[in-house]
Formats: structure tokens, sequence, C-alpha cells
């Protein structure tokens, strides 16, 4: 996928052609760049197929319309500001291939700038925590660890990275694929919940690793990303969950946890960012309707009993008892 992104296309694509044009088709889907991307690819790399998109449909929309032009058994989404490494699409085939009840599957996903640590988004696999706030094994919140492979096994998670995944096209188009109305952050995190709902398995394999940038796209710090990711979590939660207390309670926690999320902003002279937050709580309320709707389509497995998920609070364990990584928390 691809966003003005043509300094990335420079940066990522000649590796990227080496090391994969072997094992699988190469397809830019754009999401309509002004910058040049495209003249770009088509004047430099004939063996990239390009799919072109009038618009910018955002992560979710552009994804969907780009996947439903191609024809094959896998797909293997990737960000235009990943670098692959020798070999790495091979494990990932290996898994999908040789597991029927498997959906999709993530490689390690490490940092470009910083070798030797795990990545903000995916690191070793995703999990997801008492209160459905996500985390990763390799970073939780903030907090990247130096991989000294501790996460080298291959294993169920909650959820796989949009950064970089592989997922048989036939579960994607079985959940309807990403939510457009998402745009763009946590709709991996929607679809793996939404194949965990209907029995099936997202795993992970360290014998895959990329490395990649990281707010790329879209910076970290961005009130926008906040907004998103405020808002998109709770749009997750209201279609998906299924647990041991009623939705609107499960809610109504989240909603108080973001105000004091939003409160600790504003102390720390984040104003746009806790402006963002309230918005994010506003198109929430107003979307109740739609949402409502989304979650009567599919049937539901209590959220408690799914593999990947945690019933520890991340919040709790990294903020009170100072506990910043993955196994502190957990107790592997």
């Amino acid at each position: 996928m691809n966003f003005n992104g043509k300094n990335w296309l420079e940066k990522f694509i000649p590796t990227f052609i080496t090391h994969s044009e072997n094992d699988a088709d190469i397809y830019v889907i754009d999401n309509g760049s002004s910058d040049g991307s495209l003249p770009y690819l088509e004047s430099n790399f004939s063996s990239i197929k390009t799919i072109h998109l009038e618009n910018n449909l955002g992560f979710a929309g552009g994804y969907n319309e780009g996947l439903r032009r191609i024809d094959a058994e896998f797909f293997i989404i990737v960000n235009s500001d990943i670098e692959v490494s020798e070999n790495w699409i091979p494990p990932l085939i290996k898994v999908l291939k040789n597991n029927t009840n498997i959906s999709a599957v993530q490689p390690k996903i490490k940092s470009y700038n910083n070798k030797d640590y795990f990545e903000y988004a995916g690191a070793a696999g995703g999990f997801i925590d008492a209160l459905a706030y996500p985390f990763c094994r390799g970073r939780v919140f903030d907090n990247a660890e130096l991989d000294k492979k501790q996460y080298d096994t291959y294993s169920e998670i909650f959820w796989s990275s949009g950064a970089c995944m592989a997922i048989k096209s036939k579960d994607f188009k079985e959940v309807g694929g990403f939510d457009k109305d998402f745009f763009a952050h946590m709709e991996e995190i929607d679809l793996c919940w939404q194949l965990k709902n209907l029995g099936k398995n997202i795993f992970y394999t360290s014998e895959s690793t990329v490395y990649h940038f990281g707010g790329g796209t879209l910076k970290y710090s961005s009130p926008k990303k906040t907004y998103l990711n405020y808002r998109n979590n709770l749009w997750m939660i209201h279609k998906n969950f299924k647990g041991d207390i009623p939705l609107f309670l499960f809610i109504l926690i989240r909603l108080i946890l973001d105000q004091v999320s939003g409160i600790k902003l504003v102390l720390s002279g984040d104003l746009k960012g806790y402006i963002s937050i309230i918005k994010a709580h506003y198109s929430y309320f107003i979307s109740i309707s739609k949402l409502n709707d989304k979650r009567r389509q599919f049937s539901k497995l209590n959220f408690h009993e799914l593999n990947g998920y945690s019933r520890k609070s991340t919040i709790w364990n990294y903020f009170i008892l100072k506990k910043k990584t993955f196994s502190e928390i957990i107790k592997q």
C-alpha cells in the first residue's frame, strides 16, 4: 500500500524485489498519490504490478479495493516503510498452507532504526488485555524490548500487525475485509477479532523477519493518530465484544479510562491529544446505531476465552507496578 510515499518506495522497493519476486507476485496498491509514485514505479520496475485508486481510501478501504482486484490464495500485506529480509515469505506461506484453521500469520517485526530492538507496530505478535487494550510481545505501550530471541517461538496470538501480515484470501473475504469506516489504525485487530469469533486462529512465526521504520505514514504523536486509535478501539470493542460483563459496562469503564488518559495528556502539555480523545468519544456515540448493525452480522465467542487474551491489566502493571515487558506482565 502506498500513499504519497515515493521516498519509501525509493528506499525499500529494490530490496523488496530482490527478496520477494521469486516467491510472490508483487503489487503496489496506490491510494491516489500525487507525488509521482506511480510514474516512478512504472519507469523503473517493470516486474511490479500497480493498482491505481483515484482517491485516498485509507489503509482499510485502500486494501479492500486493491485486494478485490487480485486473484490469489494468499495475501501478504506490507507497509511501504518496511524493509524485508532474505527468505521472509516462505515461512509465512508454510504456516498458512500447513494449517487449515490458521487464517493469518505475522513475522517478527523489528525496528529499522535500531535493528536489535522490536518495533512498535506488531513486534513479536499482538495480544489483548482484560480491558481490550492491545499490546505486543516485545512492546508494551512505548517500551520496546531488545530482541534476545526470547520470543523466538511459533505460537498463537490474538492479532497480527497490519504493518506486515499474511492472510488467506478466502478468510479475508469471509469477514468482508477490513472495516473501511476505520480508515486507518486497529482495523487489523478488528479483522483478527472477527476471525477469532468465527473460531479461526492467528499465529506468529519468528522464522520470518522484517524491519519497520515506524511512523512513516502518520507520526506516532499525531493528533489524528490519537483520534483514530481511541475511536477505533471503541468501535472494535462494540462490534466484537462478548464477555463476562455486559457490553455497556465494559464500554463505560473504557470511556472513564480514556478520560484519565486525556487528563494525563493535558498535564503533560498535550491539549491537542485530549481534544482528539473528546472527538473520538463523540464519533463513537454518534456511530452506535451503525455499530449495532455491524455487531449483529457475526456470531461471537466469549472474549475471555480466546487465545491471545490476557486477564492481566497492562495499564495497572505498566504504570502502577512498573512492569515494562511482556514477560514481566504475563509471567511466562
